[in-house]
């Protein structure tokens, strides 16, 4: 019998209508509420208007444990211009959660986004971090930033993911997303809150998970390897070959399964039609073991979310 690979697409403001929904109900598995890039005060009318157009189900996918950016505007910045990082400050980079900015040091050097800026920490008093561009780029808002020199502990939710996670429950959302996943003791938190009747997925993005994997993969039944994140913390050469290192651990797991996200079809986002190297990823992951594929950006702000969807079915299809 043809393995059954699932599609899994995040909403956003390209998605969240009612055309896109309604094709939901045929073509897609999952619809993904990404909690990084959505208010809480949102959520609860976000599941409202998906359960009254589609029958598809929804994923709540949390912030987890990630310093993130809080920026009003875009802007370049040159290498040795210097940047300001402050709490509660107009125009002044911000960081979230809002106590991250306490823990940080002098010299600590922080990648922030996918755009390449990277900026070194040179000094520090009670009301602000003075950074040095090392390495130039754009800033915005909401971007996640990785501390590339040491590792920092982080709770694994923040408050906003359990209020999510509650107001889920209280919609009887049965699927859930642990976002930077990073041990065991994570996976078991994440299950008791959630509850025992409930589909969850732990995400692979960081170094210590791929290390803790073995052990996870025991706790739970889902994974999702995000190569986005996970590229900042293992480089982006890594990552085919951890990518395949994952699934054969999964592959000797009964019932479990994992799924690919990031870049699968990152042209999209502007473009009428993928690739060719994004074509031949899909069919990859897919031959490899891959039991379903995640679309983030692509049906979130992309251009053709429909025609994303419709492309990575056809691409299903060559499996037959």
């Amino acid at each position: 019998m043809k393995k059954k690979i699932k599609i899994i697409c995040t909403l956003g403001p390209s998605s969240l209508n009612s055309k896109f929904l309604e094709f939901a109900n045929k073509n897609i598995d999952l619809l993904r509420l990404n909690m990084s890039h959505l208010k809480i005060s949102e959520l609860n009318n976000h599941i409202k208007f998906i359960k009254k157009k589609t029958n598809c189900p929804i994923c709540i996918d949390t912030e987890g444990a990630q310093i993130r950016s809080k920026y009003k505007k875009r802007k370049f910045y040159e290498r040795k211009s210097l940047l300001y990082i402050e709490k509660n400050k107009n125009n002044v980079l911000g960081l979230y959660p809002d106590d991250i900015q306490d823990k940080l040091k002098i010299n600590d050097i922080l990648n922030i986004g996918f755009e390449g800026l990277k900026v070194k920490i040179i000094k520090k008093n009670n009301k602000f971090l003075l950074t040095k561009v090392i390495n130039e780029g754009y800033l915005e808002g909401n971007k996640g930033i990785h501390l590339e020199n040491r590792k920092i502990k982080l709770k694994c939710l923040t408050e906003k993911d359990v209020e999510a996670v509650e107001i889920g429950k209280m919609h009887n959302i049965n699927n859930f997303a642990l976002s930077f996943t990073n041990t065991l003791k994570d996976v078991k938190y994440f299950n008791e809150l959630t509850g025992n009747k409930v589909n969850n997925i732990f995400k692979i993005e960081t170094k210590q998970s791929i290390n803790e994997f073995k052990k996870i993969i025991k706790e739970g039944n889902n994974f999702l390897i995000d190569r986005g994140d996970l590229s900042k913390d293992i480089s982006v050469y890594k990552i085919p070959e951890t990518q395949r290192k994952l699934i054969n651990i999964k592959n000797r797991f009964r019932n479990k399964k994992i799924f690919i996200a990031t870049n699968l079809l990152e042209s999209m986002i502007v473009n009428n039609y993928p690739t060719r190297a994004e074509a031949n990823d899909i069919y990859s992951c897919i031959e490899m073991g891959a039991d379903g594929l995640v679309l983030a950006a692509e049906t979130a702000i992309g251009k053709n979310p429909i025609e994303c969807i419709k492309f990575v079915k056809e691409m299903i299809n060559q499996f037959k």
